[in-house]
């Protein structure tokens, strides 16, 4: 039989659970939809809330069907444990409800997700510290670390700009001074890019986008890589330290965020992102040889002003792109000239949808300013280099010709 460690990343996801029996010899986990769970006599169901034996207390806290999604995304990203839930932006409020406190810091990206950045505006009001600093250049983080801080938070490649992170030494760094290292997965995935190689302690994946692919299920993870020493992160409250230290901060979490804020993940919607996992690196190969070459033509473009992909060999981090990720990514955005109007240019395009999500099998294009970054005001988008113009793009895995053409067509009218 072969070594596991040998198999290759989609024959790993294909047969994870391959040893264990599922129910009537089932392929796949099935759906339990059940909320309450059965136990053996009155001490089972103690030691289960005790922690003292494993199993299910309540469809809020788990569910075998999340569970296996669970084990698979571990598996995916070469993790220690993962939680699954509802949505990624629910899996990224769940470290600060779980782990931090007032008065604690934060450093981030400042090119982020809108509603990541969002968010962090509302914990800041809310007494826990935040500083978004330019995170493609370690010297920015390092002028802003405090004896308070306990996180920095990076996305791999920026959406929608496509700015990518010193990921290596921010590590290196993080490390070195005990901080957690947090990074968001979603628009690499863990096809392209395993953020445990620049030791992240916590990885966020929205599932919604390219693990699931479809477009048809909401869910977010979060991983811990098993890099970080939980004997030193000071927020660990006494009735987790009974477990080995190793889990002290994935049971905080599931405990004091999923447990007590309820953004669990359903057994369906698990259900669905696990079957569209195990195509992700044939959906991501196909979907990012078509951003390259849509990335190229644009750039050739007289009616294109900029176009912002890693692939391409202009963009400031072309060559850590091309060291760090297998491949550049299925997201690209790009600015028109002046002489043509973003509206009328999208109402153009035949093939591509005008949508809001990412990863889809579908090409997906959205007018960035005037919609998912509208909210933060015209100033802090243009601080962020988020022009008017700018049209952000989710390259879908359709036919290459169909999409050039699509979109050299929509130009040239």
């Amino acid at each position: 039989m072969m070594n596991k460690k040998n198999l290759g990343f989609t024959t790993k996801i294909l047969h994870y659970n391959k040893k264990k029996y599922i129910e009537h010899g089932s392929i796949h986990k099935p759906i339990y939809n059940n909320v309450a769970f059965k136990y053996k006599n009155a001490k089972h169901i103690a030691e289960v809330f005790q922690g003292k034996q494993n199993g299910y207390r309540y469809g809020r806290q788990g569910n075998p069907t999340v569970s296996a999604l669970e084990k698979k995304i571990t598996l995916m990203e070469n993790g220690k444990y993962t939680i699954c839930f509802s949505t990624g932006m629910a899996a990224i409020a769940a470290i600060i409800q779980g782990l931090l406190i007032k008065n604690d810091h934060i450093i981030s990206s400042f090119f982020l997700f809108g509603n990541t950045n969002s968010m962090f505006n509302t914990i800041n009001l809310q007494g826990i510290k935040i500083d978004m600093v330019d995170a493609t250049d370690i010297k920015n983080i390092k002028k802003k670390i405090t004896s308070r801080t306990k996180i920095i938070f990076v996305e791999t490649i920026a959406n929608p700009r496509t700015q990518i992170a010193d990921l290596k030494n921010i590590g290196k760094l993080c490390e070195k001074k005990n901080i957690l290292y947090i990074v968001d997965n979603t628009i690499t995935s863990p096809y392209l890019f395993q953020p445990k190689t620049v030791k992240a302690s916590l990885i966020i994946n929205s599932l919604t986008k390219s693990i699931c692919g479809h477009g048809n299920t909401l869910g977010g993870s979060l991983t811990d890589t098993g890099i970080y020493n939980w004997k030193k992160f000071s927020n660990i409250l006494n009735i987790y330290k009974k477990y080995h230290y190793s889990k002290w901060g994935i049971i905080q979490i599931r405990s004091k965020a999923l447990r007590d804020f309820g953004a669990s993940l359903s057994p369906e919607s698990a259900y669905n992102i696990s079957i569209g996992a195990e195509t992700i690196s044939l959906r991501q190969k196909k979907a990012c040889k078509n951003a390259l070459s849509l990335a190229n033509m644009l750039n050739n473009e007289k009616n294109i002003s900029k176009v912002f992909y890693p692939g391409l060999s202009t963009h400031p981090q072309h060559k850590l792109a091309k060291k760090k990720f297998k491949y550049f990514g299925n997201i690209l955005s790009f600015e028109l000239n002046k002489n043509i109007k973003c509206f009328e240019y999208l109402n153009k395009l035949k093939i591509a949808i005008i949508a809001s999500n990412l990863g889809d099998n579908r090409t997906l294009v959205i007018p960035v300013a005037h919609t998912i970054y509208f909210e933060m005001g015209k100033k802090k988008r243009k601080k962020m280099g988020i022009s008017e113009s700018l049209i952000r793009v989710s390259v879908g895995i359709e036919n290459i010709k169909d999409i050039l053409y699509d979109f050299k067509k929509a130009l040239n009218f």
